[in-house]
This record gives structure tokens, sequence and C-alpha cells, in this order.
């Protein structure tokens, strides 16, 4: 799945438009909930070294909030890190360069937005 696809699937899914917080990386998409605000998913682009993958260059990912449980078996999966600059006992990071499943994705999406509700 690429980046413009999951974008797409979570406006039609969710009808959540994304917020671009910080002024340093304008790229930065923030999903987050209407009325609790939490955030359910962060697409960044990065460089491949920050998720271990060791050649240059830079990748599109997203983090999502997991259960703990799953994410000892999820990061065995190509494509899938332990969390990228968050808590990495609850979050995911996904990269988005067609490395994974796209139903994976839908369904790890689906599982960070009930996680933060």
């Amino acid at each position: 799945m690429k980046r413009k696809f999951l974008e797409s699937f979570i406006k039609e899914e969710y009808d959540i438009p994304p917020e671009f917080p910080w002024i340093k990386y304008p790229s930065f998409a923030v999903y987050r909930h209407g009325e609790n605000k939490k955030w359910f998913a962060v697409i960044m682009e990065i460089k491949k070294e920050k998720i271990g993958i060791r050649e240059e260059g830079t990748v599109n990912v997203v983090n999502f909030k997991c259960d703990p449980l799953l994410i000892g078996t999820l990061v065995n999966d190509n494509g899938i890190h332990r969390g990228y600059h968050m808590n990495k006992n609850y979050w995911i990071t996904v990269r988005l360069d067609g490395s994974v499943d796209e139903e994976k994705i839908k369904w790890l999406t689906h599982i960070s937005y009930e996680r933060t509700l």
C-alpha cells in the first residue's frame, strides 16, 4: 500500500482529514479522533536507517497504535517495525512501500482507530 492509498482509505472509512502540525516537517500527517483528539495514525517520510534498514534514502511509513500482545508477532513480518519515535510497547511502524499487504494495513488502521477511542 502506498501513502496516497492509505490517506484515501482513512478519508473514506472515517471521514477524518489529515492535520499537519509541524512546520519543520510539512509532509507529516496526523489523523486523530474528533472528540478526544487522540492520534490513531501518523504518516511520515523518514530515513530508512531510522527503522533499521541499512540502505540510503527515505521511506513513507505510518505509525499505528497496536495491542502489545500482537506487536511481538507483527514485527516479524516484512515491512512492520517497532514504533518509530513512539512508545515501542504500544505502537508499530508500517512501511508504505508495497512490502505490507493492503488488507493488513486496513486491518491495522482499524485496530489503531479502536484502541484510541
